[in-house]
């Protein structure tokens, strides 16, 4: 599986919307790709089709979404159309990539092995993987096949690893789009008022020490 910071690897693969060279298609964009374990599986069914729901979201945050399943490209087709109708969407718009052999499983660390299609061969595990616009991996999270995602917490993730990538700022516990973030620790409290014109608050503590710092979230 790539670590956190590494470039994440290119590949060629064929998807529901033709052949793609990854790095190719994310482009200027940041990514986020999750496995499934098969096709017309019931928990799959329900994330792709909560996932084209809030595609519109993604892309306002210029992220472009990209699911993969051990399966054929025909088998998706068909998949789509169920995916459609149990999640009342007309729109489906993001890719699936077709895995038969593996081959992008085995190399992303994905494989399941204690879920199994007919033949005995192992299936993706939920991963996800958040790629930022300069091809690095920002986040991996990996869920076994009984368990799904939760797609908000997702976007909510995005939301915090784009606003830190850019500002000296955390995010706490819970926090969502809007809320005050935590100045880092790097940051000297004599650069404070430059860094976060709003202003810092310093919550007390019983050790005395001042690193519980808030500031308004920065624009």
């Amino acid at each position: 599986m790539p670590n956190l910071g590494d470039v994440f690897p290119d590949f060629e693969a064929q998807t529901t919307v033709g052949a793609i060279k990854f790095h190719e298609w994310l482009g200027n964009s940041w990514g986020i790709l999750f496995s499934h374990p098969a096709d017309y599986t019931p928990v799959c069914t329900t994330e792709l089709g909560k996932a084209a729901a809030m595609q519109s979201d993604f892309a306002k945050r210029g992220v472009k979404m990209i699911a993969l399943s051990c399966d054929s490209v025909e088998s998706h087709q068909g998949w789509i159309k169920d995916i459609k109708g149990y999640s009342k969407c007309d729109e489906f718009d993001y890719p699936i990539i077709a895995d038969p052999k593996r081959d992008l499983a085995v190399q992303f660390g994905m494989l399941d092995p204690d879920e199994k299609d007919a033949a005995g061969l192992p299936l993706t595990a939920r991963c996800v993987f958040i790629i930022g616009q300069d091809k690095k991996l920002k986040l991996s999270i990996l869920y076994p096949a009984t368990t799904g995602r939760n797609f908000d917490e997702l976007l909510r993730v995005v939301d915090s690893l784009q606003l830190t990538a850019t500002k000296k700022v955390a995010t706490p516990v819970n926090w969502k789009q809007g809320e005050p973030c935590m100045v880092l620790p790097s940051v000297k409290a004599e650069d404070c008022p430059k860094q976060f014109p709003k202003g810092v608050t310093i919550k007390k503590v019983v050790s005395g020490k001042q690193y519980l710092r808030f500031t308004p979230q920065p624009e």
